[in-house]
């Protein structure tokens, strides 16, 4: 393919340019693109589905592309949420002056240009686009193949409303879906300040090693639930059910539940009819096996089976002997994304959450919750499991670095 360098440059150029909008400016586009999303339904479900037709049913990827009408009124609702936050760009975050009379500011700047790729899920090209939008920084979407004309759908509508509000179209920009463009952005490293990959864990880590533009990760999330001997157990079902069967397609869906084995016999025999009702599949190891036969879903566990995000109606299912043996698990199979533990022993609840190192780590809760809306952060980018720059749900607040003003009247050094 010929090179996007052309579209980068003109992203570049836009970018700049936007650091100049008025704040009223933006938040009018972020609510007229909330309103346009919602007029266009029609026209986004029938690209939409041009998509999904071309996908197998049984694949996770398929339900992460698939839109509806409620999936479009969330998408519009977010895009609302985020254009009541506050602009992290321009803050003062300090101020001071010197010895010698200069006046020294470092102020929350913009990024510059965000590259994102990411797969399938086309909720995801209005979540970048709006978050780069309220926080001033041009955008480099890359969207995959299989959600192309979900995609173009939806930077016809977000250009369209940028035009009309007077603010350049080409600071968002959609890139060619062929894998060929993601050589070019990962050279363009004068025009691109940091890419951001959102998707699998081959395609995070393809990302990390070829990149030379700046990467913040976010990662695939191998998340746990420890059910500690303490747990009640009614608490402990419904949370294991909501963290696997809600939406097992996400990455911050349960995918290994650790049972303390005072609690096993009488946790397991109640879960099965309720995982049963929803066709999970388990994967066992041996004393977990041996408690579930008769289990209609049930496999032996392998050793792989436990570092894997399954991103389906499936989990691994393993009885610890205690609490040690539950944080030498999650610390060997662990991506840092999202953990829990259900107790109600407040000493083994702490020493849960201080011991155990991710991004997001519950007591008492699913891990559903990691999510940047849910957090009351708006849209996200993704989550984050690196511990540079961001961590957790990467959102407005962390799109931004910072810039030192010094303001004198003739010092010289």
């Amino acid at each position: 393919m010929e090179s996007i360098e052309p579209l980068i440059i003109k992203t570049f150029k836009a970018s700049a340019s936007l650091r100049n909008a008025d704040d009223a400016q933006i938040v009018k586009a972020l609510e007229m693109l909330a309103d346009a999303v919602e007029a266009n339904a029609a026209v986004i479900l029938e690209a939409n589905k041009l998509d999904v037709s071309k996908q197998d049913p049984g694949d996770p990827k398929t339900d992460r592309l698939r839109l509806n009408e409620q999936r479009i009124i969330n998408i519009a609702n977010s895009i609302r949420q985020v254009s009541k936050l506050p602009n992290p760009s321009g803050k003062k975050l300090e101020e001071r002056t010197l010895y010698n009379g200069l006046l020294l500011q470092k102020l929350a700047v913009p990024l510059g240009v965000v590259g994102a790729i990411y797969e399938s899920r086309p909720n995801v090209t209005y979540d970048i686009a709006t978050l780069c939008l309220r926080s001033m920084n041009g955008c480099l979407l890359k969207g995959s193949g299989d959600a192309e004309h979900s995609n173009r759908a939806a930077i016809k509508i977000i250009q369209s409303v940028l035009a009309e509000n007077n603010i350049n179209p080409d600071c968002i920009t959609l890139l060619p879906s062929a894998r060929e463009a993601v050589q070019h952005l990962f050279t363009a490293t004068k025009y691109v300040d940091v890419i951001i990959p959102r998707g699998s864990e081959g395609l995070i880590q393809f990302v990390r090693k070829n990149s030379l533009v700046p990467v913040i990760e976010t990662g695939a999330g191998v998340c746990h639930i420890y059910v500690e001997k303490d747990a009640d157990i009614d608490k402990a079902l419904n949370i294991v059910v909501n963290a696997k069967v809600s939406r097992p397609s996400v990455c911050n869906a349960m995918d290994t539940v650790l049972v303390d084995s005072a609690a096993a016999p009488g946790f397991l025999e109640r879960l099965q009819p309720m995982f049963e009702k929803s066709n999970v599949e388990m994967f066992a190891e041996e004393r977990a096996y041996g408690l579930l036969k008769g289990y209609p879903y049930l496999q032996k566990a392998t050793a792989e089976d436990f570092g894997r995000e399954f991103l389906s109606l499936k989990c691994a299912v393993k009885v610890v002997t205690d609490i040690d043996e539950a944080l030498e698990h999650i610390q060997e199979y662990s991506t840092k994304h999202s953990e829990a533990i259900v107790s109600e022993n407040k000493a083994n609840c702490e020493r849960f959450l201080k011991e155990v190192d991710a991004a997001t780590v519950y007591m008492n809760a699913s891990t559903r919750f990691t999510d940047g809306e849910e957090f009351g952060l708006g849209a996200e980018i993704g989550i984050s499991t690196q511990k540079l720059h961001a961590r957790g749900p990467f959102a407005l607040e962390k799109l931004v670095t910072e810039k030192w003003i010094i303001k004198g009247d003739g010092q010289i050094r």
